[in-house]
């Protein structure tokens, strides 16, 4: 699934143009090497080197075909040994920063994976907490990313797929919990995806939640009573819709200006209309976004 969100962000600087510069001057600000150690990692809104924000930031400058610092990076991934400590989240980061490194150690491997295994839920698919009786559809959706990036099978399929299923609301979309009665963008779009990669039929009731769920002036909300849409939910649900063959160009233009309304000259995008914070992770979902939007 990284692989493929990364083939369509390697589409955006078609429609950044001369801004693709910008944006990557942007992305490699947000680097910070430490000289005392020799690790180099992304730093989070607080200004200080983060595992999540580190793998957004090594995928903006993979779309923009920009070079990785890799040993700094190696050192960096080195540093969390087999991934003690670490939870499901953060699991999963550590396993798509090896995954971009492209080296990972068999006995690195092997321990991630055992730890991500740690949270199957009951259900058969994953929670965020160890022994969890239901799992949600981000915790799927992370552990399924790290099983891919990790050249690893996923066990029993059909249980992350009934989890996934228990998770769909009656007014058509999806969950992240089986008692949740509303559905939201970012999840619906994580089903949808996680479904199709898993071979199971389109869910076309689903995809047109996610066509409605679209702001007057473009863009998506993440639910349908948001007071404004946001760039996380705009790249995911043209992911998602594109994913299951829905066109996307009729409202490519709205969406568009809807992007425009989020850039900033300092080389990325606010990820609402009401932030004025940046950070690696919402460059990444433009980039996203914009190589949707340039098919």
């Amino acid at each position: 699934m990284r692989l493929e969100t990364l083939q369509v962000a390697r589409l955006s600087p078609k429609l950044l143009s001369e801004a693709r510069d910008l944006v990557a001057d942007y992305v490699r600000s947000q680097f910070r090497l430490d000289p005392a150690t020799g690790e180099g990692a992304f730093i989070n809104r607080a200004e200080k080197p983060d595992l999540y924000y580190t793998v957004f930031g090594i995928d903006c400058l993979l779309a923009l075909r920009e070079d990785l610092p890799r040993g700094a990076l190696l050192k960096y991934a080195e540093s969390f040994g087999e991934g003690e400590g670490l939870d499901l989240v953060h699991l999963g980061c550590l396993a798509r920063l090896w995954a971009a490194m492209d080296v990972t150690p068999t006995n690195v491997k092997g321990s991630i994976l055992t730890r991500i295994e740690a949270y199957r839920s009951g259900d058969g698919g994953y929670s965020q907490s160890k022994k969890a009786t239901h799992g949600s559809n981000y915790a799927c959706f992370v552990a399924l990313g790290a099983h891919q990036d990790l050249k690893s099978e996923i066990s029993h399929p059909q249980g992350l797929i009934t989890c996934i299923a228990s998770q769909r609301t009656r007014d058509g979309a999806y969950s992240n919990g089986p008692d949740l009665p509303l559905g939201t963008t970012p999840t619906t779009a994580a089903a949808l995806t996680m479904l199709r990669v898993l071979q199971q039929p389109h869910d076309r009731a689903a995809g047109d939640w996610l066509l409605a769920q679209q702001h007057p002036q473009g863009g998506f909300l993440a639910v349908p009573d948001a007071p404004m849409p946001d760039l996380l939910s705009t790249a995911v649900a043209l992911h998602a819709l594109s994913g299951i063959h829905v066109e996307i160009a009729p409202i490519r233009d709205k969406t568009l200006d809807f992007l425009d309304s989020l850039w900033v000259n300092r080389g990325s995008f606010f990820g609402t209309w009401s932030e004025d914070t940046l950070d690696v992770e919402y460059t990444y979902y433009a980039l996203l976004a914009l190589g949707h939007l340039s098919l």
